[in-house]
């Protein structure tokens, strides 16, 4: 599986409340379910009008896949391919 930073512009998303949050997550675990084992989310960020997503999955395609189940956009998808941290200095 690969990881992917997917990009979500959604007006108002920091605004949101801890419920309209509950049931977005629930609606894209339900895509997220039909598309098992080729795509799991792993955790999203909140900022002002977007959404930051880590995700793993096979291929973009299979991204591409969930944002047209759930719904919601994915207007921008880059895969991952290295991390670095503070620790990475002591290398």
């Amino acid at each position: 599986m690969k990881k992917y930073i997917i990009e979500r512009e959604i007006p108002g998303v920091d605004r949101m409340s801890e419920g309209d949050l509950s049931g977005a997550a629930k609606t894209s675990n339900a895509a997220l379910a039909q598309l098992a084992p080729r795509v799991q989310w792993l955790q999203s960020y909140v900022a002002k009008d977007k959404t930051f997503c880590v995700y793993l999955a096979e291929n973009e395609d299979a991204v591409h896949e969930h944002a047209r189940i759930s719904g919601f956009p994915a207007n921008k998808i880059t895969e991952i391919t290295g991390v670095i941290d503070p620790t990475t200095a002591r290398g």
